[in-house]
């Protein structure tokens, strides 16, 4: 770690003058020191904005990207797909494996790339998987093979989620990283909503399809080209204003040999472990809503509510990392716990079982719940990362000591590997919630979420909340 120590900026006190010239937009900066209050006052917290609100936009989109499918399913057997059940929840789970797979690359390579090369590039490369579905679903001949490929493609959009939240991270100072990655994550999550909102309402239109329709039974004809068409500007736009606007920040490029350390740390895996519990729950639960609530109560509009849950849980997000900047982050995640345990018991009770017919409205409701406390969940244990990483290498040193700007260095590098690290692992229940819906009776996958959540209290209790904990947070 001596390249670290040598290269490691004073922690307090007022920075050297930097050159202004590199905090314009596309440039590389060499010098950043957001916990100088002068230094971000003048000049950090301008530039650190317009990274921020560059970077969401282009999260949202990959996030739509990558949720394509939950509602692409959803209609794929109206239009002559001879698919059966299982294959379509399969069909919503493969990104999933893609995601979360290739999250775990892009959580060591955004920081090497940095943030404006990087956000570019993943972005643009997200436009060959939507053109390969817009021609596909225009075929009912498209084999089960096939579109099980371009589902695993549009699993890369998820990916960019680690690359971001790692970069960004590096922008703020300690009082606001869980605000500025609530923003971040949050509305980057929307793109599940967006997508679920607008598929119903863009596969319609007659006027933005590229290609021939597809016939219903019914006689209607929909588009569901659309569905991919109508991002590929977006994303075009989207990666030239990445390019020309973000930053790279110098400080944050970090070779792999030095982000591997992570490995060996044992609360990578505590967080990885809490994490599932909050984004792989959002993220599968948005993947399986659609299909889910066709199945088990066909009387009720896809279109119509699939997308609430999903926003919710994005919004919460950002509320989530905010209150848990105010109350401590530990707290704040066993209560999200604690209400995604009682949701879900309630999503249990109000399914249909035997002869009853159960109870839409009840269920839609616990599950809307699950989605909020979810959030709250993904806000918090993000903001708990940088913290405990901070609190253990920071430990008994001298604030402006020259150990002391290394270890804080130290703990920047190894938090914001951990961060895109735990979203990596996380992002597989968007494969295992559908998988399990496809395997197994929906009442005895809810029930095992139950008893995870609560192992769930149990760890975030007692490593980070409890009295005594090792690491508070």
């Amino acid at each position: 770690m001596s390249s670290v120590i040598q290269d490691a900026p004073p922690a307090t006190g007022r920075a050297q003058a930097p050159d202004p010239a590199q905090h314009r937009p596309g440039r590389t900066i060499t010098e950043w020191t957001p916990e100088d209050p002068s230094f971000w006052s003048s000049t950090g917290k301008k530039v650190a904005t317009r990274n921020l609100w560059i970077a969401v936009p282009a999260l949202l989109v990959a996030f739509v990207v990558w949720q394509v499918w939950s509602i692409t399913a959803t209609n794929l057997k109206d239009v002559g797909f001879g698919f059966s059940q299982s294959q379509l929840f399969w069909l919503t789970a493969v990104p999933g494996i893609t995601g979360g797979t290739a999250r775990i690359f892009y959580t060591f390579l955004g920081p090497m790339v940095g943030q404006r090369r990087f956000t570019a590039v993943s972005t643009l490369v997200l436009i060959v998987p939507l053109l390969w579905l817009g021609f596909a679903v225009q075929d009912p001949r498209t084999s089960y093979t096939t579109m099980a490929l371009i589902a695993a493609l549009c699993g890369i959009g998820g990916a960019n989620f680690s690359s971001s939240l790692a970069n960004i991270g590096f922008f703020y100072p300690k009082r606001e990283k869980g605000n500025a990655t609530g923003i971040n994550g949050g509305l980057g999550n929307l793109g599940v909503s967006v997508v679920q909102l607008l598929t119903p309402i863009l596969i319609t239109s007659s006027v933005l399809a590229i290609g021939a329709g597809q016939r219903k039974a019914n006689g209607s004809e929909i588009y569901l080209q659309n569905a991919a068409f109508v991002w590929v500007p977006v994303l075009v736009v989207l990666a030239v204003v990445a390019w020309f606007g973000q930053n790279d920040l110098k400080v944050a490029s970090t070779p792999f040999s030095q982000q591997k350390v992570i490995f060996k740390r044992k609360h990578n895996w505590v967080m990885t472990w809490l994490y599932v519990g909050t984004f792989g729950s959002f993220i599968g639960f948005a993947a399986a809503l659609p299909l889910l609530i066709k199945t088990t109560f066909p009387a009720y509009s896809v279109a119509t509510y699939a997308w609430m849950g999903p926003a919710l849980g994005a919004l919460a997000r950002w509320a989530g990392g905010w209150i848990a900047d105010k109350l401590g982050g530990a707290r704040v995640t066993i209560l999200s716990f604690v209400g995604m345990a009682a949701s879900i018991i309630g999503v249990i009770t109000f399914l249909p079982a035997g002869s009853g017919s159960g109870s839409f409205y009840g269920f839609f409701c616990c599950f809307l719940s699950a989605f909020f406390f979810s959030g709250i969940g993904n806000g918090s244990t993000f903001r708990q990362i940088p913290v405990i990483f901070r609190g253990l290498h920071l430990k008994g040193l001298e604030e402006g000591t020259p150990r002391y700007a290394a270890a804080l260095k130290e703990a920047e590098i190894e938090s914001g590997a951990v961060t895109g690290f735990t979203a990596a692992i996380a992002a597989y229940g968007f494969f295992f919630i559908p998988a399990m819906f496809a395997n197994f009776a929906v009442t005895s996958a809810m029930w095992g979420f139950v008893a995870f959540y609560a192992s769930c209290v149990v760890v975030a209790w007692y490593f980070y909340a409890r009295k005594g904990a090792e690491a508070p947070s």
